[in-house]
């Protein structure tokens, strides 16, 4: 390899393609492409998306499921927060607004969520 100025070897022209080191032994295949996509997009936009989807699939499909309801839209709170700088009385605002939103879901459907809300 020819040396820089610096004597330092010059980067070879044909590298290999680099591995996702740290995340390349769980994902497989598919997700590896999935990773690689997913690494170019910037802002959390698109997370925000996929989750107010899929709390919407899981009052559709699995609206026992409390607790995971409950996980979703918190994480779909905190991710608002960050997206849109919140305060903090904004974001207690947004989740009783979230929480209303699944009380008008939820009880229609005769599912009791009492407790879960109020935490």
């Amino acid at each position: 390899m020819p040396a820089n100025a610096e004597g330092k070897s010059a980067p070879q022209e044909k590298q290999k393609p680099r591995k996702r080191g740290f995340y390349s032994k769980v994902l497989d295949q598919a997700e590896q492409i999935d990773f690689e996509l997913a690494a170019g997009v910037e802002g959390i936009d698109d997370e925000i998306t996929l989750l107010r989807v899929k709390i919407k699939s899981l009052l559709e499909h699995d609206p026992e499921n409390i607790r995971l309801i409950m996980q979703a839209t918190n994480a779909l709170a905190k991710l608002v927060k960050t997206r849109y700088n919140i305060t903090r009385e904004q974001k207690k605002g947004l989740k009783e607004a979230i929480g209303n939103v699944l009380k008008e879901v939820a009880l229609p459907l005769g599912i009791g969520i009492g407790q879960a809300i109020t935490k």
